[in-house]
């Protein structure tokens, strides 16, 4: 019998624009979504859902085993960036900034994180990216820093 490897693990995703600036209006987001879709299932990256936000992203997916999480942030990160770039679907440079959010979502959680990232724009008439940020970085005991947004400002800890 051979062995294989399995992994069921899915991760709730976020990043944002470079220094948060809305950057990507309606036609330019739905466009970037699509990418995003296609170009994690080149990379055999399940996508169950993602919302491109005009100054941040979330996305859902299901860790493959031969990704690292930061793998995964760069891989998407970089080839949207270069796409919106090169497609000059916005006027003028394009940047992702600094940094990324990964949460764990249990199985039994996927329906409804799902849902929370399809209902981004009336979730967002009531609360700000980094209202948004702060209270999952709480949530997941996590130090929050709002000083610029990069790796070192989510720590262990609280």
């Amino acid at each position: 019998m051979s062995m294989h490897s399995y992994s069921r693990c899915w991760l709730h995703l976020t990043w944002a624009t470079l220094n948060r600036q809305r950057m990507l209006p309606k036609p330019a987001a739905a466009k970037v979504s699509g990418q995003l879709y296609e170009y994690a299932e080149s990379k055999g990256i399940y996508m169950k859902i993602n919302y491109v936000n005009p100054d941040h992203t979330h996305a859902l997916i299901d860790l493959p085993t031969k990704y690292s999480i930061e793998e995964v942030i760069k891989l998407l990160k970089g080839a949207s960036s270069h796409w919106i770039n090169a497609n000059q679907i916005i006027s003028g440079k394009f940047a992702w900034g600094r940094g990324y959010g990964a949460f764990s979502v249990s199985h039994s959680n996927v329906s409804a994180v799902a849902n929370y990232i399809a209902n981004q724009e009336s979730h967002h008439k009531k609360k700000s990216f980094a209202e948004e940020i702060e209270a999952f970085v709480r949530a997941y005991g996590l130090q929050w820093r709002d000083d610029g947004w990069d790796e070192s400002d989510i720590r262990e800890g609280a």
